[in-house]
């Protein structure tokens, strides 16, 4: 575990997705921010009875928005400790199994885009365990210190969170402290401000607004759902370089033209690009099974084949000498 700020810790989940635990100014008394993914349970619960208390629970769960490796354990959490799950009204048809996501795009290029190709689409159903946030509160709820800001383009409603007093950003997956688009990247752990979610981010225009709008608070310590602490001058500099040049993707599904969300979920998806890998490997796939069956067809002839007498060995004639 490593500290964010005071009274806010940082959890690693498999070194690759974060928790928070966030206190909330009373003692005892805190909230969890994330849940890792699917099976993190344990982990969870584990570091939580360490940092506060054995068999401490959360005032609630809080959620930055829906994707599995934030929501994946909040069910089982929730269930756990009794609590309910917190989240932007416009999460809610996600969280609750009546709308999917926009699809990831795996055309977009880098690690983790070729890996979306292998993530589920349906996220579990929290079903009544989800509460709404209550959007004309600006404070976080159980965090009066803290406010929260929604910086959709990721997902439809995310959720990131602010303390103004010592300028400490909770960022979600409006951006990362790892280069976010390399898997080992992410798994060598070296801090960097960048660019998050590449594969998922179905509105790029909205993704650099929501970084632009981070940037402002200029924080002075930032956790994201990805990457290490990253505190100091390099938290605003590094957010702020990014905001001024924020790479958007030279192509994609939803490069020229977002995918449009409403309060029930997608309302329009532009058409998905060719995506020349399945074909690539149905053609790879296609050769190994020729070069395998000629394999076994051209052994099984040899097999077949009656062996064949090796001519007599001619031995050498006499040498015949005069007498």
């Amino acid at each position: 575990m490593d500290t964010l700020a005071a009274g806010v810790t940082q959890l690693r989940i498999q070194r690759f997705v974060n928790v928070y635990f966030v206190e909330t100014g009373t003692p005892g008394e805190w909230v969890l921010i994330d849940t890792g993914l699917p099976g993190s349970a344990k982990t969870i619960i584990a570091a939580a009875d360490k940092l506060f208390y054995p068999g401490t629970r959360p005032e609630a769960i809080l959620l930055t928005h829906g994707h599995l490796d934030h929501l994946g354990s909040a069910r089982e959490l929730a269930d756990h400790w009794q609590v309910s799950v917190i989240a932007h009204p416009l999460e809610v048809p996600y969280l609750t199994g009546q709308a999917l996501y926009p699809p990831s795009d795996p055309t977009v290029g880098g690690s983790l885009a070729f890996m979306s190709r292998f993530f589920p689409a349906q996220m579990p159903n929290l079903g009544d365990r989800v509460q709404a946030l209550n959007t004309d509160e600006p404070a976080a709820p159980y965090l009066m210190s803290w406010r929260w800001l929604h910086v959709p383009g990721h997902a439809p409603g995310q959720l990131a969170f602010f303390r103004e007093a010592d300028r400490v950003l909770i960022g979600a997956d409006a951006f990362a402290t790892c280069h976010h688009d390399s898997v080992p990247a992410i798994l060598l752990d070296r801090p960097k401000i960048s660019r998050a979610g590449t594969p998922f981010n179905y509105d790029w225009a909205a993704s650099r607004q929501s970084v632009q709008t981070l940037a402002a608070l200029e924080p002075q310590a930032i956790g994201c759902g990805h990457g290490p602490v990253i505190t100091g001058l390099a938290a605003a500099a590094g957010l702020r370089q990014l905001a001024d040049n924020y790479p958007v993707p030279t192509h994609g599904r939803y490069v020229d033209e977002p995918a449009r969300t409403d309060a029930n979920g997608v309302e329009h998806l532009p058409p998905a690009p060719k995506d020349k890998l399945p074909v690539q490997a149905a053609v790879l796939g296609a050769s190994i099974l020729a070069a395998g069956a000629a394999w076994l067809l051209i052994g099984g002839r040899r097999r077949g084949r009656k062996p064949v007498a090796a001519p007599p060995e001619r031995l050498p004639s006499r040498a015949k000498f005069s007498s």
